[in-house]
Order: structure tokens, then C-alpha cells, then sequence
């Protein structure tokens, strides 16, 4: 029997095109599956993409071997790549860089807490229950907790009909800082991590260098973007042909990503760049000739390239890994501090009429950026030793699925919570 279905369509018929074709079809089907059976049952899409790799992946516990070697085929991880840069990008473009000055510093307080709560703590637990592995490891996992999922937060303040609250505008504006700070994070902990693999020993001024660099790529990418951007799609605007804006945009995301990559930073850092300086006031030329919204544009791209991402983040998971008591505690205590780290972010409510209960709960979902800090866990390494090991990766992957269930039923409960109160009150 042939490793794969894909490798044995393409022996059979001798096409390299072929196993690509039939990977894309089973990766998206299972993803829309598997998403539209998370939202019937009031869950985000995404945690039925990622179960739906699981089941795949796994699939050969039950004599199905054929799915297995997807999550490790070549192409189909250049796909799942590429569709974490789109995605970024997205996430970009949903917010301004006008926002983010909006959301003041409240806003920005709640951030801080959010990020360095949950790091201190994983980084702790790491050390606490992984003593063997080294000190690299335990700030990694630290570093796959900070960030918060912005998109499954957006979506139950919407569905609740509170996302004009000050509470909902404060977690949003928090959770896009959140998500600068948990990239400027990883680039650190990445950079450090190649420095200890090539046998130097990073120092406080390397890494400080590093967090410089980090910042100062991305504070000069929004701010030359924001000065250059309305010239770019001024220019483009002159060129004549359909789909002229969303190549535009798909330019700068990729040439954004690029730099990101030269300079030794992750190329998600330019994606979410590129996102932020791409404002619809400065297309009002391609507006006028009846072009979507960025947003509308790119979103049928990344509705084709983000599903396959999480598919293959669910390939990867290792169910056997699983029936080790040592790595179901793992995933528990991480589910458990990756919770009560985001309880800080209350503070930042402190002194004010602002529900901190509420605020902390609505920074918890970690979704597809703690998927995309585990996943180039996966791919780094520190003399020999990968930094995230299958077992670990696993345990993650149970961290972001718990998190993603448990926010919305707790956040409609402490919104419901608080309406109750006012309700008595009146």
C-alpha cells in the first residue's frame, strides 16, 4: 500500500501536479467540514479546521493510513505557510494604525499585562515541568501564550451586541497590541534561539539589539507605509486591467514579508505590517470605479489558503502522544495558567467603572497565533535539540482548542453577568 492517496495518484499517473491537486481538495474539504460543524455547534470555525486535522492525521490509528504524510509533505507546507502570511495580512487590514492611537493607554496597560503575565508564567512552568530541556524551551513556551486571538473575540462581542461597549473597544484595541507585542516576542525569542544554535551565547545587549530591531522594523514599515502607501495606490490606480488593487495590496504584503525575512524577523511581522498601512481612504480612486474594500478582496484568498493551515496544524497532532499522562498534564496546566495569565489584563481596568472581570475573560482565546508561534517551534532547534518536540506541540494545540471553548460561553456569561447588575441597579 502506497505511503499516501496523494503519492499514489501521482505514481499512477505520473504527474507532479497531480498528489497537489488532491491534497488541496481533501485539506479544504475537511476544513470546511470540519468548520461548519464547529459553527452548529456556536463554536469558531477554527476549532473545526483543527479537529478535522486531527481526525485526518490520526486516521491511521483505525487502519487509514493514507492522510498521515499530508502534514509533512513539502508543498502542502509552503500552502500552509503561505496561508499564515494571507492570514496576518487579513488581521492587518482589519485594523488602522489610526486604531490603534485611538485605543489609548488603557488600552495599551492591558496589553503589557497580557503578554508579560502569561510568559513569566510559562516560561516558570516550563521550567518546572520540563527541568531536562533547557532554558530556550521553557521561554518558547512562555512566548506561545501571549498573544490573544483577536478574530474569535471580535466575533461574540458582535454576536452579543456589545462590541460598542468600552469595555469591547479597550479588549480589541488591547488585543491588536497584543498580537504587535506577541510578534516583536517571537522575533526575540527566535533570534535568540538561532544565536544559541550557531554556538554563541546571546547576551542581555544581543538581545536587547534584537527587541530594537524588531521594533524599529516595524514602527519604520507603519510609518513609511502610512506616508508612501496613498502614492503606491495612487500610481496603481493609473494602470489599467481588472484586479489591479488586490495585487497591489498582495505586493506590499509580500514585499513587506520579505524584508521581514532579510532582517531575521518572521515574515508574519511584514504581513501584519503591510495589513495596518493599507487604509480605504487612500483607494477612494479604485472606490470610485466600483472596487470592493480591501478586506472584501482578500478575504476569498485567505478563505482558500488559512483553512489549510490549520488543517495541517491538526495533522500534526499526534493522538498517541497524547495517551502519556506526562503530556495530558502538560496541555492541562497550560490551559490552566494560559487562563489566569490573561486574568491580569483585569488590572488595567483598575480605578475606573470598567468590568476587569470582563476584560480579562475577553483576552483569553490564544486561535491561530499561538498555532503559528507552536508551528516554527517545530522547525527550530538549539544543538540539536528541537524546541518543540511532538508531545509539546500536541499539549499546545490542546492549550488553543481549550481557550478557544471556553472564552465565548464565559465571556457571554460575565456579559450577561454585568447586564443583570445594571438591570437590579435601575
Amino acid at each position: 500500500m502506497p505511503q499516501s492517496l496523494a503519492q499514489g495518484l501521482a505514481q499512477s499517473h505520473g504527474d507532479p501536479l497531480a498528489p497537489v491537486l488532491l491534497a488541496l481538495a481533501l485539506l479544504l474539504a475537511a476544513a470546511k467540514f470540519g468548520g461548519d460543524l464547529a459553527e452548529r455547534a456556536g463554536q469558531p470555525a477554527v476549532l473545526g479546521e483543527l479537529l478535522a486535522g486531527v481526525l485526518l492525521g490520526n486516521a491511521h490509528l483505525l487502519g487509514v493510513p493514507w492522510f498521515r504524510s499530508l502534514g509533512s509533505d513539502p508543498t502542502v507546507d509552503i500552502l500552509a505557510r503561505l496561508g499564515v502570511v494571507v492570514l496576518l495580512f487579513e488581521v492587518g487590514l482589519e485594523s488602522t494604525v489610526g486604531d490603534m492611537l485611538k485605543v489609548g493607554v488603557r488600552s495599551l496597560v492591558v496589553a503589557v499585562l497580557g503578554v508579560i503575565t502569561p510568559w513569566a508564567l510559562g516560561w516558570w512552568l516550563g521550567a518546572l515541568l520540563l527541568p531536562d530541556r533547557s532554558v530556550y524551551v521553557h521561554a518558547f513556551l512562555g512566548a506561545t501564550l501571549t498573544a490573544t486571538s483577536v478574530g474569535i473575540t471580535a466575533r461574540v462581542l458582535k454576536d452579543l451586541g456589545c462590541a460598542n461597549t468600552r469595555e469591547a473597544r479597550i479588549i480589541l484595541g488591547a488585543a491588536v497590541i497584543d498580537d504587535v507585542l506577541g510578534l516583536v516576542v517571537l522575533a526575540v525569542v527566535a533570534s535568540v534561539l538561532t544565536a544559541a544554535n550557531l554556538g554563541r551565547t546571546p547576551s542581555y545587549l544581543d538581545t536587547g539589539l534584537v527587541f530594537a530591531k524588531a521594533i524599529g522594523f516595524l514602527v519604520g514599515a507603519i510609518g513609511l507605509g502610512v506616508v508612501l502607501s496613498p502614492w503606491l495606490l495612487a500610481g496603481a490606480a493609473r494602470l489599467r486591467g481588472r484586479g489591479v488593487l488586490v495585487i497591489t495590496a498582495l505586493v506590499l504584503c509580500f514585499a513587506l514579508a520579505y524584508l521581514a525575512s532579510v532582517i531575521g524577523l518572521a515574515p508574519i511581522v511584514g504581513a501584519y505590517a503591510a495589513g495596518l498601512v493599507l487604509e480605504e481612504a487612500h483607494a477612494h480612486r479604485f472606490a470610485s470605479k466600483g472596487e470592493p474594500p480591501f478586506a472584501d478582496l482578500i478575504r476569498p484568498i485567505a478563505s482558500l489558503l488559512a483553512p489549510i493551515f490549520f488543517v495541517v496544524m491538526g495533522l500534526r497532532v499526534d493522538l498517541a502522544a497524547l495517551t502519556s499522562p506526562s503530556v495530558l498534564a502538560l496541555a492541562g496546566v497550560l490551559t490552566v495558567v494560559a487562563i489566569i495569565g490573561k486574568q491580569a489584563c483585569a488590572l488595567g481596568a483598575w480605578r475606573s467603572t470598567l468590568d476587569g472581570l470582563t476584560i480579562g475573560i475577553g483576552m483569553i482565546p490564544r486561535g491561530e497565533v499561538g498555532l503559528i508561534f507552536a508551528n516554527l517551534g517545530l522547525g527550530l532547534s538549539v544543538h540539536r535539540e528541537r524546541i518543540m518536540d511532538q508531545g509539546t506541540f500536541s499539549a499546545v494545540v490542546l492549550m488553543v482548542m481549550a481557550t478557544t471553548l471556553v472564552a465565548p460561553p464565559a465571556l457571554k456569561w460575565s456579559i450577561g453577568r454585568r447586564r443583570r447588575a445594571a438591570a437590579q441597579d435601575a
